[in-house]
């Protein structure tokens, strides 16, 4: 079978196509012929890392995907041959990613799709639907589970409402009842934003956010998903309200961040770092099943229509796909690897 493979860190020229062998699945795994393939920031950041490749030789890269399931190993009764899923976190902890034509994972990762949703909706899932997730569950006084109404009454703040984690964001938080605003930084991204479903939309690079947020919400807002905190942190502290919770996930914008002391101690406010690989594994389980009955619903489909364009490339065409990602562009970038 074709893969693509890394044995050195660096930049997008260690990623080579290569014949491999067909991995067999073990107990309690599933083999699954790959459809499609997303690509993450964590994927080209976990092959540009300096520090040595683990434990393991070689690695396919990317941890999203999506296909059918083509052999199960003992003791799996919740899939079965010929079922299409999602995948996520594929090569969490192991060396073999969705970069590749078919590939062996945990059962608990595969995830069973819909029978209305197709499988390019599938691979855009993964790390990012499950960080919006978990970042919009973490507030002291709930909700941990997300459904129509558990959001009702609270008001969310997306950072960077364009991005694939931020636009999940929205999505999930329209479906479960909140009202959302968004920042962007841009007329495309507000654009994609409000296709997306953001009831405000605030250009930061425009617009005073600070007064924009306080005209919507007076009282401040409840959730804060953050992609910036060094940027924002002073802004979060702001526009929080009582007991809000800020869930960052990511260090765009520098490594560290200072709050100011007493909105953020007098508003009793938590702030709560969202990293998957660290995140209980029932936690994630949680969120696959929410993320799931979501699409059931008709929420995180994909497309331009619903603020998330797609960009596409081939299997052997996975290095300019990492490029690709590693660029900002916007929207998801995906390989695809068959058409089943």
């Amino acid at each position: 079978m074709r893969s693509i493979v890394y044995s050195s860190h660096g930049d997008s020229s260690v990623l080579s196509l290569v014949d491999r062998e067909m991995p067999v699945p073990g107990p309690g795994e599933v083999r699954v012929r790959i459809a499609v393939s997303g690509v993450n920031p964590t994927d080209w950041k976990s092959r540009a890392a300096t520090a040595r490749l683990d434990q393991f030789a070689e690695i396919v890269p990317n941890q999203d995907g999506s296909g059918v399931v083509d052999a199960v190993g003992a003791d799996v009764t919740e899939l079965a041959v010929g079922d299409r899923v999602w995948l996520y976190l594929s090569q969490h902890g192991r060396p073999t990613g969705t970069a590749q034509e078919y590939t062996v994972v945990p059962a608990v990762r595969a995830v069973r799709l819909p029978p209305e949703v197709d499988l390019t909706t599938g691979a855009t899932l993964g790390v990012p639907a499950i960080t919006a997730h978990r970042a919009l569950t973490v507030h002291e006084h709930g909700p941990s589970r997300l459904a129509p109404g558990t959001l009702t009454g609270r008001t969310v703040l997306v950072a960077g409402g364009a991005g694939a984690v931020g636009r999940a964001a929205i999505q999930l938080a329209r479906w479960a009842g909140a009202t959302v605003l968004t920042t962007v930084s841009s007329a495309e991204k507000a654009t994609l934003a409000r296709a997306a479903g953001a009831h405000t939309v605030i250009d930061y690079r425009t617009e005073d956010v600070i007064a924009r947020v306080h005209e919507v919400a007076p009282d401040g807002v409840d959730h804060i998903i953050e992609v910036s905190i060094a940027a924002n942190a002073g802004l979060d502290a702001e526009v929080a309200a009582n007991s809000a919770s800020i869930a960052y996930y990511a260090d765009e914008g520098g490594t560290s961040f200072t709050m100011p002391t007493r909105p953020s101690f007098a508003k009793n406010l938590r702030i709560q770092g969202v990293l998957l690989y660290t995140v209980a594994p029932d936690a994630w389980a949680a969120a696959a099943e929410d993320i799931t009955a979501a699409l059931s619903s008709g929420i995180l489909r994909t497309g331009e229509d619903v603020g998330l364009p797609l960009t596409w490339f081939s299997l052997d065409q996975a290095a300019a796909a990492h490029v690709a990602v590693e660029g900002g562009t916007i929207g998801k970038v995906l390989i695809r690897v068959a058409d089943l």
